[in-house]
């Protein structure tokens, strides 16, 4: 076995298979238009329909700057995902990105980094679709959850009791999502589409009502909370990690090297629009004080609607979207977690069983199991409080190292087939990281030392098991650790 500084550095080469394996490959099965509704359904619901109510108190009507800079630092990682995925189409996305490019230690930490952004990101997007869902049988029937099967036992971040046991409708969610994801990631794609154009269409109605009770008066002192944008922006930031998502769907995509591009950037145009749009109508209709009330915590846009019309019937339309639009977002983003967590298998990190695909539906089913199951259990027991700053931090890591990748791999490999390539190099890539940086730098401490307490905990498993069992240490020939075929070589 070589020494473990040369374990660490070691880099994953960039070879594809010369033939199909059975049982390890993911059926290729997914056009542009369901990809790039994958990034949008995995982005758009999350930020806006949960996060105003968190990141409006910290920065004030100055939050539009924090979504604004946000998709800055989203977009210049959009454009590098872009070519790392067109060049390099497979499951893994960042942290496969950092195997070829810096090597096993770098790409264990990334792998640690994405398993709990994606991880947690179910939990935290499970948590806050029960609070609609509860808001519409509210509205519906006139009746509610009792708070034992709607809220965790364990206080949020305010200390306060909350009287709660489990967060049921949040773990049902998810179950619900892992049988159809079961089921085949082509029929997951096409209900995603479906729910996808529901929930633009219910946000660009929320969008024309909030709007049309516009009050100057809620943007007047526009930058008294200006020292809020960084931290109202990491707070923001996991709900762009839809881009990310498409890039987990490598592996099963039709000609990967024009589709993942095209999705990426087209998901990343219609994801700002909506945030922004619905932002300002927010703001415009209700104060930024209203979004630090406890009204605005539950439901916070369906309030609004309610509060601008007097009437429930909007507030009802509004929730019942929302429930179909976090439907998607924790659809797709549990599927992200499972395939990244197939790419580790595949390289040996993990047990071998996380790779093993369903002849019958083409998808990992063990895998899917064994990471919902776990997700459930934080998403019933945990607050959401405690939950979105770290999906926050994973994504701006994986952002940055991406970012970092794509530097590295221009270098060491000038001969790799890129069809798209990203402009204004190497500028872009260098303001990806500093801006990723600088949002990192306003996250609170207890996220960091949470997350830094998450990746100790991986590496030490490395340590104990990933170290010893990586492909890289055992391979006898090439097509081991190869990627799987590339749609051009498989013609």
């Amino acid at each position: 076995m070589s020494s473990f500084g040369d374990q660490l550095l070691r880099r994953k080469p960039i070879v594809f298979q010369k033939q199909h394996h059975a049982g390890e490959e993911l059926a290729r099965n997914l056009g542009t238009f369901q990809l790039m509704m994958f990034g949008v359904g995995a982005t758009v619901g999350t930020g806006v329909f949960f996060v105003l109510s968190e990141a409006v108190p910290v920065a004030g009507p100055s939050v539009i700057i924090s979504f604004l800079l946000a998709a800055a630092a989203a977009g210049l990682s959009a454009l590098c995902y872009a070519e790392l995925s067109s060049s390099i189409p497979v499951s893994g996305s960042t942290y496969s990105f950092s195997y070829h490019a810096l090597g096993e230690g770098v790409a264990v930490i990334v792998g640690g980094c994405v398993l709990l952004e994606y991880g947690v990101a179910v939990s935290a997007v499970a948590v806050g679709w029960s609070g609609y869902f509860n808001e519409l049988l509210h509205q519906l029937f006139g009746w509610q959850l009792p708070v034992e099967l709607s809220v965790s036992f364990i206080p949020g971040d305010d200390g306060v009791a909350t009287g709660g046991g489990i967060n049921l409708p949040a773990v049902v969610l998810i179950a619900l999502c892992a049988l159809l994801l079961i089921r085949g990631a082509s029929e997951s794609a096409t209900i995603n589409a479906i729910m996808v154009v529901i929930k633009l269409g219910v946000l660009v109605l929320f969008t024309v009502i909030g709007i049309s009770a516009f009050n100057a008066d809620h943007f007047s002192n526009f930058f008294a909370q200006a020292s809020g944008i960084g931290a109202a922006a990491g707070t923001i930031f996991f709900s762009f990690i839809g881009l990310d998502a498409v890039a987990t769907a490598g592996e099963e995509v039709k000609n990967p090297q024009k589709a993942i591009p095209r999705a990426i950037i087209g998901a990343l145009i219609i994801v700002t629009s909506i945030y922004i749009l619905v932002c300002v109508a927010g703001l415009a209709a209700e104060p930024a004080e209203w979004f630090g009330t406890e009204e605005a915590g539950e439901a916070g846009l369906a309030k609004i609607l309610e509060n601008v019309t007097g009437t429930p019937v909007w507030a009802t339309i509004l929730a019942a979207g929302a429930v179909i639009s976090v439907f998607s977002v924790t659809l797709v983003t549990l599927y992200g977690q499972t395939r990244i967590l197939f790419s580790i298998s595949r390289d040996g990190m993990v047990s071998k069983k996380f790779e093993q695909v369903s002849p019958k539906t083409g998808t990992p089913v063990f895998n899917t199991v064994v990471v919902a199951i776990l997700v459930a259990i934080v998403a019933g027991l945990v607050p959401s409080d405690y939950l979105w700053d770290s999906v926050s931090f994973g994504t701006l890591v994986a952002f940055s190292v991406v970012a970092i990748s794509l530097m590295r791999l221009r270098r060491t490999h000038p001969e790799l087939e890129r069809p798209y390539k990203v402009p204004l190099y190497p500028v872009v890539p260098i303001l990806t990281v500093v801006v990723c940086l600088y949002v990192l730098t306003s996250l609170k401490p207890i996220t960091w030392i949470i997350c830094v307490s998450w990746l100790a905990i991986v590496f030490l498993f490395y340590l104990g098991y990933g170290r010893k069992n990586a492909t890289l240490s055992h391979y006898t020939s090439e097509e081991e650790i190869a990627e799987p075929i590339r749609e051009e070589l498989d013609k």
